[in-house]
């Protein structure tokens, strides 16, 4: 990135994700980390880890198997967080554990709720169908968990504090080359959660605690059903008469994380759409009214301008760009779906607005390539040849050349753009449950690879005037940051 002008790395969410299709928008915590990122030799380095214990090189794959990805590494994690509660030589590490515990209070709801998840009379359950003192979460009950199960808590707020650790210390290099990383917050979190396991009352849950209403869109581009995504709604007069502190939390544990925050299905806080919970599919719902402005200024009162890339995809009324427009956020732009409705298209390169990104394509899209090959209609790609002045079939770059070129704030590209790499490369379906989100972008040794396209986005950053000055004085291939940005 830095080699090639950037000065932003999005990234997708990284929370726990479910364990049967690992969406990072269908979180298991919407606080805690990913576990399976957490780097082998970063733990083998802090000696945690004895080199004989260290698994063998895997193959490059393109894609991951995260089900072997967890199975090789949860009796690894396990064994690192045992020696760093025991041994005398963790005591430094252990007193960074300590810190990183007392100061993210959450962390005790979100282990307790993972422990008791695991339980074996348990672990085949939603937590509203266990036992009615532990779905109710009374309190003397609660406290002989804790007690009982205060090793397991430890172990996995240990994990956690590893995470936080390992992360860090990436976004510090990032950080130390003139890079920004943007977070990915998904607007809901998943049923089975300890978010809505231990906020009950600020979801839309029936008397036995069950979901009442869950979340989705209504038929779109992507799909004639709509999408259900399942996730409890959220009630927001509970929200509000609380101050909106648990958004507060979530916020203040992005900012953290990450330098800003994209915040995903962003129409949802002007208006949602709400499908009753036995419904299997997402058509038969009804659009309700979410927090408005209301929200946002708790957020600013708490903790001060907060910078949100607001994601306006999907089906956007008025009340919407008012909300975005009110707080100052950007959205986006999808070049991808610039290229029917005329000219008065919003996603249009010369309808593009400056406090916006712009995207050729999102995770949620096929790969550039992808698109021109199998996507786009003959109409679209002669319209797409002479506004673009396209000569050749190298759509991937021309989007890219398009981005960087427009007035938009921010140009982002995927890196499936960037290596030009066509729907085999693709990283999201929405609508399909399975085989998502486990493309890779390849070894370490790919970036070597990639020489000849870090030196065309440096150029084309230097010549759409993305460059920032410190970047100009040091010049190419000496660690830079810029005004465009790789997801």
């Amino acid at each position: 990135m830095a080699a090639s002008g950037l000065q932003l790395w999005q990234v997708l969410p990284l929370v726990p994700p479910e364990k049967k299709y690992w969406s990072p928008y269908s979180g298991l915590d919407a606080l805690c980390g990913n576990p399976l990122l957490i780097p082998l030799d970063d733990l083998h380095t802090l000696g945690l880890l004895k080199a004989e214990e260290m698994p063998e090189p895997q193959a490059e794959n393109s894609h991951a198997d995260f089900d072997a990805v967890y199975e090789m590494k949860k009796p690894l994690l396990t064994i690192s967080a045992e020696r760093l509660l025991s041994e005398s030589s963790m005591q430094g590490l252990r007193e960074e554990m300590d810190v990183f515990r007392a100061s993210n209070q959450w962390i005790e709801e979100s282990a307790l709720f993972q422990v008791l998840s695991e339980l074996p009379d348990l672990k085949d359950e939603m937590w509203w169908d266990w036992p009615v003192e532990l779905r109710a979460r009374d309190p003397t009950l609660l406290q002989s968990m804790r007690t009982k199960y205060a090793a397991e808590i430890d172990q996995f707020i240990a994990i956690q504090f590893l995470f936080d650790r390992c992360w860090r210390k990436v976004k510090a290099y990032a950080n130390s080359l003139g890079i920004s990383v943007g977070g990915d917050m998904p607007i809901y979190v998943g049923g089975q959660s300890a978010d809505v396991w231990a906020y009950q009352h600020l979801f839309e849950l029936t008397e036995d605690r069950k979901p009442a209403l869950v979340s989705g869109v209504p038929p779109d581009a992507f799909s004639d059903t709509g999408q259900l995504w399942g996730s409890p709604l959220y009630d927001w007069k509970a929200h509000a008469a609380e101050g909106y502190g648990w958004w507060i939390q979530r916020f203040q544990r992005s900012l953290s994380l990450y330098d800003e925050t994209r915040v995903d299905h962003f129409r949802a806080f002007a208006g949602y759409w709400a499908v009753d919970a036995d419904e299997e599919t997402a058509m038969n719902g009804k659009w309700k009214r979410g927090p408005g402005v209301g929200l946002f200024d708790a957020l600013d009162a708490a903790l001060g301008e907060i910078p949100i890339l607001a994601e306006d995809l999907g089906v956007i009324t008025p009340d919407v760009v008012e909300l975005r427009e009110e707080i100052s956020a950007p959205g986006m732009c999808v070049l991808q779906f610039a290229w029917g409705g005329g000219p008065s298209n919003t996603h249009l390169p010369h309808n593009v607005y400056e406090n916006c990104f712009v995207y050729p394509g999102t995770h949620d899209n096929q790969t550039a390539l992808g698109w021109w090959k199998q996507g786009a209609t003959p109409s679209e790609k002669t319209l797409i040849r002479k506004y673009l002045g396209m000569t050749g079939d190298d759509i991937s770059w021309a989007f890219i050349h398009s981005a960087y070129t427009s007035v938009a704030r921010t140009a982002v590209s995927t890196m499936q753009d960037v290596m030009r790499l066509d729907d085999g490369a693709r990283m999201n379906t929405p609508g399909k449950a399975g085989g998502n989100w486990n493309w890779r972008i390849g070894g370490s040794g790919v970036w070597k690879e990639l020489g000849k396209e870090a030196e065309e986005l440096w150029e084309l950053a230097d010549k759409s005037d993305r460059l920032s000055e410190g970047m100009r004085k040091r010049g190419r291939g000496r660690g830079r940051s810029g005004q465009a940005s790789f997801r």
